[in-house]
């Protein structure tokens, strides 16, 4: 049974008159402290917040003073008391609570300033089990959320960033705050409590190697109001969620306008895909339209990876996003600004190619000083309705898998580094997918469909088409290896690959038919691999 209310109207106008400050965060604390106290708020505070008030030359109350009660346990126990969370919870207009508040001498606290103990921080730089359990702040939370509970009579400020439009409503509201702005700024408060708490069960279910634990939530923090979702009558969001994987959410803009959500949601896909090519073994340049890639290669240089990569399909790579591993040149900035292209990003840019960038102004430039791992675990979340879909990253590498020949014949040397090279690919093709490859680049790639031998024509049509492009007399699909990110449930698919020129294939196996598919690769001389791995990606 729900907890009944008593209906008490809320005011409009608090004025405020004592405000207690305990932050970990100290950014802007003394300035708004000192407008505070300006404006004759009286200030009350703890431990390291009181000091530094105290040190800028300020009257400030410890918060012992109205507990009668010593900070004890290093500091775990301070405002966990009565006269602490009475003067939060107070309803001031009922009569029983402020008998109460009269009785034990409960002042009433009319703003409450707590941002929390850096857990988010602590937990990624590496701190043993220990330390991190130390930064779970217990007291922070409770007051925050109580006094957000009490939001008709307490203004709760978690945020820095807030503390300017709390001292212009004090002023146009001459030394009160508006009901409107406190529901506001407690709205905000259980947000960031919410994302908190998320990060400590986040954390204890990794820890503790619980892969599904029984109550699941994700926090994340605002870090831009899109001008539309992927279409424009969509409204939309970027949030981070801390964690400092290189990538889109990580990364430095150097130049260009703002990054719309399908920018962001492709330039994610584009850098974990150049992410598979080790930067020491060689370049690699990845192109992504909606998603999926249109041409991907490796090289002895940037620019000659991306001129690979440009071929597989230069008429979808218009408007595209450029993903490299490695820094970003002026030789290769010079070939990239050639095509029109929405975003590059890269782990890092020369000057010189920053400033050939510079001339393209709606080109968005960013940079991450890294690479993503493509074998560290992590979780992807999708939603659907009435909840989410939680599973692990797909961090399966094609070298780490027992490989297996399946055919009389065995792929050479050469096809054997291209089968992973165009497996690696595939990975990140939306399924059906069917990636040929050819001397370390895609020469056509098929993604989506929902049949595979409809994904193998269409990236054959692909290949003749750049063929025609080009200028060559056929299509670089002739000699090449094909990869399919699941396994060929018929051999309709595998005999599509090899009329456009397929001379060895990589798939998972595992269909009921393998029997027969390895048949038709032996009946036209194929090598096949397996793999034991499959990637849809949906």
């Amino acid at each position: 049974m729900a907890v009944p209310a008593k209906n008490i109207p809320a005011p409009d106008l608090v004025p405020v008159r004592r405000a207690l400050l305990s932050v970990f965060d100290k950014t802007g604390l003394i300035d708004f402290a000192r407008a505070l106290a300006a404006a004759g708020v009286e200030l009350v505070s703890t431990g390291g917040t009181a000091k530094a008030i105290a040190e800028a030359g300020m009257a400030v109350r410890d918060v012992s003073e109205l507990t009668g009660f010593p900070e004890i346990m290093d500091g775990r126990v301070k405002t966990l008391h009565p006269s602490v969370h009475g003067a939060l919870l107070g309803v001031r207009d009922d009569p029983e609570h402020a008998l109460a508040m009269r009785k034990y001498g409960i002042e009433p606290i009319d703003l409450v300033v707590s941002n929390l103990y850096p857990f988010e921080e602590v937990r990624r730089s590496g701190a043993d089990y220990a330390a991190i359990v130390e930064n779970i702040d217990i007291g922070g939370p409770a007051m925050i959320r109580a006094s957000a509970k009490n939001h008709a009579y307490v203004a709760i400020v978690t945020d820095p960033g807030d503390y300017a439009a709390v001292l212009n409503a004090l002023e146009m509201n001459i030394g009160s705050l508006s009901l409107d702005f406190r529901k506001k700024l407690a709205a905000k408060a259980f947000a960031r409590t919410a994302t908190y708490d998320a990060a400590i069960s986040g954390w204890f279910a990794e820890a503790l190697e619980i892969e599904h634990p029984t109550w699941r939530a994700f926090g994340g923090r605002l870090a831009e109001v899109m001008r539309y979702g992927e279409n424009p009558h969509q409204g939309a969001g970027f949030y981070v969620n801390g964690d400092k994987r290189p990538g889109v959410a990580t990364a430095r803009q150097l130049q260009g306008k703002q990054l719309s959500y399908n920018n962001i949601n492709d330039t994610d896909a584009a850098f974990e895909l150049a992410g598979e090519f080790d930067p020491n073994r060689s370049a690699a340049v990845a192109i992504i339209k909606h998603a999926n890639p249109c041409g991907v290669a490796e090289g002895t240089s940037l620019k000659a990876a991306y001129a690979k990569a440009l071929a597989c399909d230069p008429v979808s790579a218009f408007g595209g996003i450029v993903a490299l591993n490695r820094t970003l040149d002026a030789e290769a900035a010079e070939e990239i600004v050639k095509t029109f292209t929405e975003v590059i990003i890269a782990p890092d840019a020369t000057d010189e190619a920053a400033a050939i960038i510079a001339a393209k102004k709606n080109l968005r430039l960013l940079v991450t000083s890294g690479l993503p791992d493509p074998r560290t675990a992590g979780t992807t979340v999708k939603s659907v309705s009435g909840g989410l879909l939680v599973q692990g990253r797909d961090n399966a590498v094609v070298d780490d898998l027992d490989l297996k020949v399946v055919t009389k014949r065995a792929p050479t040397p050469a096809e054997m580094a291209d089968l992973k090279f165009a497996f690696r690919v595939a990975k990140h093709v939306k399924s059906n997918a069917i990636v040929y490859a050819k001397d370390g680049a895609t020469v056509g790639i098929g993604a989506g469909q929902m049949s595979r031998v409809d994904s193998s024509r269409i990236a054959a049509r692909k290949a003749i088409d750049a063929a025609e492009t080009a200028g060559m007399a056929e299509p670089l699909t002739k000699g090449s290896v094909v990869a399919s990110d699941a396994f060929f449930p018929f051999a309709d698919g595998l005999l599509s690959a090899i009329e456009a020129g397929a001379t060895a294939v990589i798939q998972p196996g595992g269909s009921m038919r393998d029997d027969d598919v390895i048949a038709a690769a032996d009946e036209h001389g194929i090598a096949m691999v397996f793999t034991g791995v499959r990637h849809f990606r949906h």
